[in-house]
């Protein structure tokens, strides 16, 4: 196994005592790109900066092609690429510039740093941008960039933390691309995100978590096989007085999997909508019905099933 996780545990000792990690193992492989799920406070960024040498756990290990990084943080970032949520290009040096100084950095003599910035140019289609500054950039080109820089000296793992945070669709689908043209190249790919399309689209397996804790792991399809077979119906109402009555009423249903009101109304999930969703309509009816969505299954149902709430910035 290329990334193994064991036993993970991270304590924040203060006024209040906070588990962050509470004993994640995870093990990805050669190769693989694997989603991290998970809402804010989760356990996901905490769960990335250990392994990526920028925190210290409580307890348990992590091995970067069987490295150790906490015995042995400077020979495991070696193995390492990291793209942050944030842009962390520098705004003094070109694009091309970017890639040959952190190519330099890791010990590439200067011509063959020079090759191998101008072979990502290539790679991911920046050539004709080689002598722009990143501010010029748009943020989808930007985070190309900092894909390339992540990979210049070859790791063998990279992780992504959010990658498509604040990307327009058309940006996030040529980010996809790139991401999955690193596959070719034998690197795994760890990456967190709060778009469920992503993560379907793009992961070889993804692990759920929360609270610290690995609720579900598998591939996507396997998820959603497994945990995923509700139908999810959301109704907006224009009254919730006496809705806990009614979500009483069809959480007894045998068709319904689980029901819960929400801000807007109410939330049902069940295993199908035959016979469900006049019923629905019916004691919807009685708060004032004022729209009604129905979601197919999917990883975001999954998502929703396994943590009990909706997906938050």
């Amino acid at each position: 196994m290329i990334v193994e996780i064991q036993h993970l545990t991270k304590i924040y000792e203060s006024k209040l005592r906070v588990v962050a990690v509470d004993g994640i193992d995870l093990e990805l492989e050669q190769g693989e790109i694997f989603g991290l799920l998970g809402p804010n406070g989760a356990g996901k960024t905490t769960t990335i900066s250990i392994a990526t040498t920028r925190t210290l756990p409580t307890s348990g290990t992590v091995r970067i092609a069987g490295v150790d990084v906490v015995r042995h943080p400077a020979h495991a970032r070696r193995h390492i690429g990291v793209v942050p949520q944030f842009n962390t290009l520098d705004r003094s040096l070109t694009v091309y510039e970017n890639l040959y100084y952190h190519c330099r950095y890791f010990g590439f003599s200067h011509g063959h740093a020079r090759a191998r910035s101008l072979e990502l140019l290539e790679q991911f289609l920046l050539t004709e941008r080689k002598d722009v500054y990143p501010a010029q950039l748009s943020g989808g080109l930007g985070q190309r960039v900092q894909i390339a820089r992540a990979i210049a000296h070859r790791p063998t793992v990279l992780f992504l933390d959010e990658p498509s945070a604040g990307l327009d669709p058309q940006s996030r689908m040529a980010m996809w691309s790139a991401v999955e043209g690193l596959r070719k190249e034998g690197i795994t790919v760890l990456l967190t995100t709060h778009y469920m399309e992503e993560a379907d689209s793009l992961s070889d397996r993804v692990a759920i978590i929360d609270h610290g804790r690995v609720l579900a792991l598998g591939t996507p399809e396997k998820l959603k096989q497994t945990y995923g077979a509700e139908t999810v119906f959301d109704l907006k109402l224009k009254s919730r007085e006496g809705l806990e009555a009614a979500v009483a009423t069809l959480k007894a249903r045998p068709d319904v999997r689980g029901a819960e009101a929400t801000a807007d109304g109410l939330r049902v999930m069940a295993v199908a909508q035959d016979g469900l969703l006049p019923d629905l309509v019916q004691e919807a009816a009685r708060f004032g019905l004022r729209d009604l969505t129905i979601a197919e299954p999917s990883l975001e149902t999954v998502f929703i099933h396994l943590t009990g709430r909706d997906l938050r910035e």
